[in-house]
């Protein structure tokens, strides 16, 4: 009797068991999420660009997304050598996983040097992103991350950047 007893109660915790991993998926489960993207570009005079920006994102909802992000920048050519650091934190808001919203606020750290006037300066500014995209899902929770952002604190004659206008190409994972 024992034997019988012992015998339906594994069975009944293996069925219970088998019927929770099946229907819990593991992407639901973890609130995590990672990413980033990475970008380089060549140009005249020698230029050369190295970027690279990780992000680690929580979903906060099934829809919303909060988090941290960070980049670092490389550039160099004839004239002149700058590295670029900045960090701050990200909110996504997920519209049927297809295009997202989102704003980031960054505080960037420079250093410049320029070749020809042998002149160094070391800067930060602030910038704060507001945009959207398109999203592709590319796996089970992976997306490629197509987007448009605005720097509205970009003031023409005094940043660091050329554009307030920045266009961004990103991957996350954990969706």
């Amino acid at each position: 009797m024992k034997k019988l007893i012992i015998s339906l109660c594994v069975s009944c915790s293996g069925l219970l068991f088998s019927q929770v991993a099946v229907n819990a998926s593991p992407e639901n489960n973890n609130r995590w999420t990672f990413g980033g993207g990475i970008g380089f570009g060549f140009g005249s005079n020698n230029y050369f660009n190295l970027s690279a920006a990780p992000r680690v994102g929580y979903r906060l909802t099934e829809d919303l997304e909060g988090g941290v992000l960070g980049s670092v920048s490389w550039q160099k050519s004839n004239a002149y050598s700058s590295t670029m650091f900045g960090v701050g934190p990200f909110l996504n808001y997920y519209i049927a996983r297809t295009f997202f919203v989102s704003a980031n606020y960054q505080h960037y750290f420079i250093n410049y040097k320029d070749k020809f006037y042998d002149f160094k300066a070391n800067a930060d500014e602030d910038a704060l992103y507001l945009g959207g995209g398109y999203m592709q899902r590319i796996g089970n929770n992976s997306y490629l991350q197509l987007g448009l952002m605005y720097n509205v604190l970009w003031k023409e004659n005094s940043s660091i950047f050329s554009s307030g206008l920045v266009p961004n190409i990103g991957f996350v994972v954990g969706l």
